[in-house]
């Protein structure tokens, strides 16, 4: 919706970016409720579930890891970023990945139920990926990959806001600056899906509080992209007025 109604802001890299990750995240949210609510389905039914569950998986952890390459290209690097097609390019990567994968999955039988055992009373089933040795490497794998290279990303854009903010900010305003700056770390951590690091604690002796941890964490990822979309139209928007504002006061003087 805010897509919809934000057009002319379309050909920002960044927003076009940040609406591919949202989109995931719905995606996964819905389809994993289907999954969870159709449970009982069999045969094809569930083999479908699970497939399009663990494609909408894989294409938010994709699309995280190209907001942390974007956000390298805008903070870190700067100069000389221009790609060509760069857009299409992230979209056949950010798409094209989970896609193979769970077609080379899917001919290999890798969906059906799934059952979570946390004790005898309580069995929970769900349309996935039965097979051990898929989940660890297209799961849990792919999702420890992306959390170190967001986590590497994160380390040097901090490093590099660090040493901005010695050479910009006064002496006065350094406390200030300091509480801001702990903000927009924690944000970005949250907009890299740095939180989905707690998904390895969900098992063990900490398995319930790591489960509970893990899922109010991760549902202000969308809250968090959403708020950042938001910001980002304010101030194109805001940006655009004063440049009409400032042309309106030369044409008078």
């Amino acid at each position: 919706m805010l897509s919809l109604c934000h057009r002319k802001i379309k050909a920002d890299h960044s927003v076009i970016i940040h609406m591919q990750l949202t989109g995931s995240l719905f995606l996964l949210h819905f389809f994993f409720l289907a999954s969870s609510f159709w449970s009982k389905a069999e045969g094809a039914a569930c083999l479908s579930l699970g497939l399009i569950l663990h494609w909408a998986l894989l294409g938010t952890l994709t699309w995280t890891a190209i907001e942390g390459f974007h956000l390298y290209l805008l903070l870190v690097q700067v100069f000389n970023i221009y790609v060509r097609r760069y857009t299409l390019k992230l979209s056949l990567l950010g798409w094209g990945v989970p896609t193979i994968t769970v077609m080379i999955c899917g001919v290999g039988g890798s969906y059906g139920k799934y059952t979570l055992t946390e004790n005898t009373s309580n069995i929970t089933s769900l349309c996935w990926i039965p097979t051990a040795a898929v989940r660890y490497i297209t799961v849990n794998g792919y999702l420890g990959l992306v959390l170190l290279f967001n986590t590497a990303i994160l380390a040097v854009i901090v490093v590099k806001m660090w040493q901005l903010r010695l050479r910009t900010v006064q002496a006065g305003r350094k406390v200030r600056r300091f509480w801001k700056d702990w903000a927009t770390l924690l944000g970005l951590s949250c907009v890299l899906g740095l939180p989905w690091g707690l998904a390895f604690t969900t098992k063990g002796a900490i398995s319930l509080p790591g489960i509970y941890i893990f899922t109010i964490l991760n549902a202000f990822q969308g809250v968090l992209m959403v708020l950042w979309f938001w910001s980002i139209t304010c101030k194109s928007n805001y940006e655009e007025q004063s440049s009409k504002d400032i042309s309106l006061s030369n044409i008078r003087s």
